[in-house]
């Protein structure tokens, strides 16, 4: 959950809802009845856009939620989904980001493992899935997991097959949050790199982690530079000011272009890890020779100077604001920059929360869910990256549990997946999930993805990229 931000994601808005009636709520279930006609023929469903996907149809969708599932009487909002349909008598995976919904056709690791269908939800405040007028009293885990609960309902009536969810980082910790509050829903879950703030106040990991990841060697070249940029810091600031004066941009919540330089510079070292490997890509970062121009374009490569500018924080406020309520943050500051360092303690999510929206912190609700998953995790496998900064805090799994996997990827990243696990631990992980999948191999047949790689439905997104969880 750092809050350096590289790659945005996509925020076009598709205009033009279109709501299609006119089919009985009987004829969902009808074989013979287009699979589009069924889905609309749910209660709250209305369709966006059906784009093309090769050996599948892809809808984008809008359904109805309540604001408030304690009191649905209070009104309602469209939650977007997308649906990548395959068959539906194959299982279904669950997918969530955690932030926004992908408007492309993209396929996660179990549902190309398990070859299935796909449900993908946008999170509650997320533009455009924002109540009107909104009420950030009602953006907590237990409301988007009632949320993620409605959706399964609706459409277990049509894909009634098992169902596996999943995500990665936010997206890992709403699947593990889902979990905890309706226990019964899923057949399985794959959370990976789900940091697990139990205590909010608590960093000594983050600490021990940035002593040891790596080598010697790299640690040292990117803390060189690092230091190196907050020496530059005049200069710094000075392009940061004249880059955000020809972008438009603003500095309102951050405070200053000096307090926004902090921001994104005291992140880099973070950044390095998250996204970037050691072998490859250690021996390109700039040294503390290089020119100013150099260091500029590394740190924007790396953090993304935008990251500090109000246009940049934006579109991640309910993030923010959950880090600020109840998920906690990270507030790791390298003590290698105390010396250089201006603003001590801005690193945090009400740096980033316009200050009229209020925010207070409730210590119970990590608590709550760590113990939940510690005494109760059953069928869910999280997936860690041995170098990535947000495996630091994992989540830990209790002898009660059942059929429950913590696993860390050698040398991987925020990317780390079951692909790159060891040998060993890929073949327990793929096992699980196809058997809590449905789709178990026959016997003695060593357990494999069940489908071919597709470039186009495979790749993750570049501009999904960014410097949070």
């Amino acid at each position: 959950m750092r809050r350096t931000i590289r790659w945005l994601l996509s925020l076009t808005v598709l205009i033009g809802t279109a709501t299609v009636g006119g089919v009985s709520m009987g004829s969902a279930t009808a074989a013979d009845t287009d699979i589009k006609d069924r889905i609309l023929a749910i209660k709250g469903m209305s369709l966006i856009e059906e784009k093309p996907a090769d050996g599948y149809r892809f809808f984008l969708l809008n359904y109805e939620q309540p604001v408030d599932h304690r009191h649905p009487e209070k009104g309602t909002f469209k939650q977007r989904i997308s649906l990548l349909h395959k068959d539906e008598n194959r299982p279904t995976v669950f997918f969530t980001s955690g932030y926004g919904l992908n408007e492309e056709p993209k396929r996660s690791e179990p549902t190309q493992m398990v070859d299935g269908n796909q449900v993908s939800m946008e999170y509650r405040f997320f533009s455009p899935s924002r109540p009107e007028p909104a009420d950030w009293s009602k953006l907590n885990i237990r409301q988007a997991a009632d949320d993620q609960h409605r959706i399964f309902k609706a459409l277990k009536k049509i894909y009634g097959q098992h169902w596996v969810s999943t995500g990665g980082s936010k997206g890992g910790m709403t699947a593990t949050y889902y979990r905890r509050f309706h226990p019964n829903d899923m057949d399985g879950t794959v959370a990976y790199v789900a940091p697990n703030d139990v205590r909010n106040d608590e960093d000594s990991a983050y600490y021990t982690f940035f002593e040891k990841v790596g080598s010697k060697k790299c640690r040292d070249r990117l803390n060189s530079t690092q230091h190196e940029i907050f020496d530059r810091r005049g200069e710094m600031v000075d392009r940061l000011k004249k880059w955000a004066k020809e972008g438009k941009y603003t500095f309102k919540l951050a405070g200053s272009a000096d307090k926004a330089f902090e921001l994104v510079a005291q992140d880099l070292v973070w950044g390095f890890w998250q996204y970037h490997l050691e072998e490859e890509e250690c021996a390109d970062v700039p040294t503390k020779d290089a020119k100013t121009a150099e260091l500029w374009d590394w740190a924007n490569e790396i953090g993304g100077w935008e990251a500090g500018t109000d246009q940049g924080i934006e579109y991640y406020t309910p993030y923010y604001f959950q880090a600020g309520t109840q998920m906690g943050s990270p507030d790791y500051e390298s003590p290698l920059l105390d010396d250089v360092r201006k603003y001590p303690g801005l690193n945090t999510p009400r740096t980033y929360v316009p200050r009229d929206i209020a925010m207070k912190f409730d210590r119970k609700a990590m608590k709550d869910v760590d113990s939940w998953v510690r005494a109760n995790a059953s069928q869910m496998l999280f997936v860690n990256g041995q170098n990535d900064p947000w495996s630091a805090e994992p989540f830990s799994v209790g002898k009660g549990t059942d059929d429950a996997y913590v696993f860390k990827a050698p040398g991987a990243n925020h990317g780390a997946n079951i692909a790159g696990l060891s040998k060993d631990d890929k073949a327990v992980a793929t096992s699980a999930l196809l058997e809590w999948a449905g789709v178990e191999p026959a016997k003695d047949a060593k357990p494999k993805r069940l489908t071919k790689y597709d470039a186009d439905l495979d790749k993750p997104a570049k501009q999904e990229r960014m410097l949070l969880p």
